[in-house]
């Protein structure tokens, strides 16, 4: 797994010409919403990364050519997001995904994303489990890390870098106060979007993290879709 990964990482970093762009979301509501849902119910509690794949793909809804993938001299746009995660294991990196994220509820990608992770650090994974996805995120914060700059995983177009939700000093109204803020980092292959395309879809994800209601809202089906 380490030869392969480095690999792909190695091809990607030499071919895919990266750009990066960063934001920073206010993370004070969606830190409240996921202590009063787990209060409710200690038994499937959710974690940043379960509201942060379902943000991303109500973010993918509005602005699809984030969902895409560049490989031959073809570009694709896919209208099924189905979201990669980024996880260690001994043997190294895998990327288990959340097929049509979507069409899901929080506590569904959740329960999904926890028997993915069991599997995949048991060496359980099955192929189809991990080979395909449309777009990937790498969630360093659990472990920390403020920022992080990742390489996009091929031939996706996209990945989402996220760090650790921490007190930052907040100007609001003209007053310095204390506020919860979670960096995120878009890496994007050149050739497949823009900035432009990228600053839009780093927007509507900061606007679902910071209204973390629609994160539980009811999920609108697109089976059919491809």
């Amino acid at each position: 797994m380490r030869r392969v990964t480095a690999e792909r990482m190695q091809v990607a970093k030499q071919t895919v010409p990266h750009f990066y762009l960063q934001i920073e979301c206010a993370a004070d509501a969606l830190v409240q919403l996921r202590q009063r849902v787990n209060a409710a119910d200690a038994e499937s509690k959710l974690s940043v990364t379960d509201l942060v794949i379902r943000g991303t793909a109500l973010a993918l809804r509005r602005v699809p050519e984030a969902n895409s993938s560049f490989a031959d001299g073809v570009l694709r746009i896919f209208r099924i997001c189905d979201v990669a995660v980024a996880v260690n294991t001994s043997n190294g990196l895998i990327t288990p995904i959340i097929r049509r994220a979507d069409e899901k509820d929080v506590r569904t990608i959740s329960a999904e994303l926890r028997a993915l992770i069991a599997r995949a650090r048991a060496g359980r994974l099955r192929p189809e489990e991990y080979s395909g996805g449309t777009f990937t995120i790498s969630n360093l914060g659990m472990e920390g890390i403020g920022m992080l700059l990742p390489i996009v995983n091929p031939p996706q177009s996209c990945i989402l870098g996220v760090g650790a939700i921490a007190e930052q000093p907040v100007v609001r109204d003209g007053q310095v106060g204390v506020g919860l803020r979670m960096s995120c980092t878009l890496a994007a292959d050149h050739r497949a979007i823009d900035g432009a395309t990228g600053a839009r879809f780093l927007a509507e994800f900061r606007r679902v993290i910071e209204e973390p209601a629609r994160l539980l809202a009811g999920v609108v089906s697109r089976r059919g879709a491809q």
